[in-house]
């Protein structure tokens, strides 16, 4: 049993995190990265590490402690070790005044480099390697032109922070420390607010990664946010660089991203990359829930997204084989008929209009875009998803759709809900609502929606069929030749999900 006066906890594992942009990294998973760079690299005196996004210094803490330990036969006196490694071979970019003081206190037991109490004594300035200097956003048309960052948001006052951050508000981020590093770590803020409607916010993790590879080091390795794999707003052009890079030799994804920030909702997820500048090839695909991993060796760029789950890839690749039209050309916009969410019933009028509440009378004539549908038979799902961020439960299973409903001629309904076919008459809408309750198509679904909205694009991998059949997963397995641990493994993804609507 542990003795509790000789249990000497890690600070760094008991900090509150900023936000849940701005997340404190663990300890655990920190050095879980750093597993990833060649175990020479430890006992190499001349390697340079950069973090130019320091938030805690434990990145730089814990290279140091892998530093001491493969210099020392090189360097014996531990004081002169000490003194080479945070003087020549660590450096750090604080994202705020308040993360540089908390960075040098990890990484040199001292505010101030060259304090008292500093472990290291060669420092003649306080701070050492860990800069930080308030940068200010450049304006333009009311957004930052690095970043994206809302003027209204982030126009501030010399007693607030910007959120400038310096890595991403230059053209030319080696001018920093106008020196190359071999190895660039960290963990960058996700997002930023962006000036839209309610909470609106941008990612901003792909200008760090853009950034970094700038700098031309030997190697890249960074935590990021998953959504990028097939979603996030502004992220195609990213989305492309990353699966068509070869240099990306492994990535470990983790659905549910509570297993490397416990207690931090980050929608889609959490990976890691390593981005080896000397290297390339197909990557290493690690996915990882509830402690179990997966692994495959593959090409990102097979698909115009990633797919997270190694074992979806073969049974992707069978539905693909058929060439078969995608369900997504068929299904409608965002408003299918142009009605937003808070739009009610009027107190007359010739259709029925089903939104969140229930349904009421609706005037013809209000109705601009999708007249085409009124008239037939649709089958709509709720355009958000049923799992909380496009999460899994406790056993890894997904239900995907919320609801998945027939309505008929004459009725209408909000933005809250898509309408994902026509039909003409209710025989074929019941079949087509029985084909998407199949657990064969919110799989196909569920490997491109990793939030909490279903959008048209999101059905991308879902075959159109002549739906006078009235299709069951029975049938659909058979027809693309899913073998059992195929089809196993779907089920163990998507929980059945009962025919009545909610």
């Amino acid at each position: 049993m542990l003795n509790s006066h000789n249990y000497n906890p890690d600070v760094l594992t008991c900090l509150a995190n900023l936000s849940s942009d701005e997340v404190f990294t663990p300890p655990q998973l920190v050095n879980q990265l750093l597993d990833l760079l060649p175990k020479e690299i430890w006992s190499d005196k001349n390697a340079r590490f950069l973090d130019p996004v320091c938030k805690s210094g434990v990145f730089l803490r814990e290279i140091a402690k892998r530093l001491m330990a493969g210099l020392e036969k090189q360097i014996p006196n531990q004081q002169k070790r000490a003194n080479h490694i945070f003087q020549n071979q660590l450096f750090g970019i604080a994202i705020t005044e308040l993360t540089s003081l908390l960075s040098r206190r990890s990484v040199y037991c001292s505010k101030t480099a060259n304090g008292k109490y500093s472990v290291c004594d060669s420092f003649d300035q306080p701070q050492g390697n860990i800069r930080f200097e308030r940068i200010e956003h450049t304006w333009e048309n009311g957004k930052c032109v690095f970043c994206g960052a809302s003027q209204q948001e982030y126009d501030r006052g010399d007693e607030l922070e910007t959120h400038a951050y310096q890595l991403i508000h230059t053209e030319n981020p080696e001018e920093i420390f106008n020196m190359k590093f071999d190895v660039i770590v960290g963990n960058p803020p996700y997002q930023m607010s962006d000036g839209g409607f309610g909470r609106s916010a941008s990612p901003i993790y792909q200008n760090f990664v853009h950034q970094a590879k700038k700098l031309g080091p030997r190697f890249l390795t960074m935590v990021i946010p998953s959504r990028w794999f097939a979603g996030g707003k502004g992220l195609n052009d990213f989305r492309k660089e990353m699966l068509n890079d070869e240099r990306i030799r492994k990535i470990v994804d983790f659905e549910d991203a509570n297993e490397c920030f416990p207690g931090v909702d980050i929608a889609g997820g959490i990976c890691y990359f390593l981005w080896e500048r000397d290297s390339s090839g197909p990557c290493e695909v690690v996915s990882m829930h509830n402690g179990s991993e997966a692994v495959s060796t593959r090409a990102l760029n097979e698909f115009k997204t990633f797919i997270r789950h190694s074992q979806a890839v073969p049974i992707i690749r069978k539905v693909l084989a058929q060439k078969e039209k995608g369900m997504n050309a068929q299904v409608s916009s965002a408003k299918p008929f142009g009605l937003r969410t808070f739009a009610r019933p009027s107190k007359s009028g010739d259709l029925l209009l089903r939104w969140n509440g229930g349904e009421g009378p609706y005037e013809r004539k209000k109705v601009t875009i999708g007249n085409e549908m009124i008239d037939e038979w649709k089958v709509i799902t709720s355009k958000v998803s049923y799992d909380h961020a496009g999460l899994p439960d406790k056993n890894g299973m997904r239900r995907v759709f919320s609801i998945v409903d027939v309505l008929p001629p004459g009725t209408i309904c909000t933005e809250t809900y898509l309408v994902v076919g026509c039909c003409k008459n209710e025989t074929l809408a019941k079949n087509l609502a029985c084909y998407l309750r199949t657990r064969f198509v919110r799989f196909l679904v569920a490997q491109l929606a990793f939030s909490q909205d279903i959008f048209k694009e999101k059905f991308l991998f879902v075959p159109v069929l002549d739906i006078a059949t009235e299709w069951t997963d029975e049938l659909l397995y058979k027809r693309y030749g899913f073998n059992n641990e195929e089809i196993a493994f779907i089920e163990s993804k998507i929980r059945p999900m009962e025919v009545v609507s909610e």
